[in-house]
């Protein structure tokens, strides 16, 4: 039996790859960390989404230590989340130190654990906000720490990687759950459900691909599927 551990969020990337993964695996487990973020709203989308598409288990881990080290506008109320600004340089607030290196590490113990035999995670470097730990490099590289570590292979599995927005809702859009990306998950920084607050940069990225998705369906969903190999 093939499984695969999701690194979920209930946001649209992760839930994207949950819908892929369902479709390429016997059985898939989703891992979601409370690590004091600014909404817990995240983690409840998370369990709804979870359930109502077919995970095989939904496991919550508390990692709110992560809360103490880390300073990011995601886990402080006191530092505001940043508008849309298209000239920003530099990390943003909004970067958690540690955050994937911790995440991807516990979601491979609970691989182990399962013995599954990949962990799926939704990082992306062609859109991404400029985290370091989104970019290829240091996900490979992490994966050969843990499977060193572990004396296990496991496989980190990135399927967006090097898509962009607009293909990312092609990929959701292939699987037939347009409707429930747009409607469902919770990307927003200001935690508001479905499209969204409109001000915030994560809410700025997913509106621009998604019109740019809308705007030439047959293009971008070419160039998807030229990239991620499906037919």
């Amino acid at each position: 039996m093939k499984r695969a551990v999701v690194v979920f969020s209930g946001g649209q990337d992760s839930t994207t790859c949950l819908i892929q993964a369902l479709h390429q695996y016997d059985e898939v487990h989703c891992v979601t960390f409370d690590y004091g973020q600014r909404h817990r709203a995240e983690i409840d989308v998370a369990s709804a989404l979870a359930a109502s598409l077919g995970a095989r288990a939904h496991k919550v881990l508390d990692v709110t230590l992560l809360n103490e080290l880390a300073v990011s506008s995601l886990t402080r109320d006191s530092i505001p989340v940043p508008d849309y600004d298209p000239d920003a340089e530099g990390l943003p607030s909004t970067f958690v130190p540690g955050r994937n290196i911790l995440f991807l590490t516990l979601a491979s113990v609970y691989a182990y654990q399962v013995q599954a035999e990949a962990v799926i995670t939704g990082v992306c470097e062609t859109d991404f906000s400029g985290y370091p730990d989104c970019r290829d490099e240091f996900v490979k590289a992490l994966n050969h720490a843990v499977t060193l570590g572990m004396a296990r292979d496991v496989r980190f599995e990135t399927p967006l990687m090097w898509l962009n927005k607009a293909e990312t809702w092609a990929l959701a859009d292939y699987w037939g759950k347009l409707d429930v990306i747009r409607q469902q998950t919770l990307t927003c920084y200001n935690g508001i459900q479905g499209d969204g607050c409109g001000e915030c940069a994560a809410c700025h990225l997913r509106a621009n691909g998604l019109s740019e998705y809308q705007a030439d369906r047959p293009a971008v969903m070419a160039a998807m599927k030229q990239k991620t190999g499906l037919k």
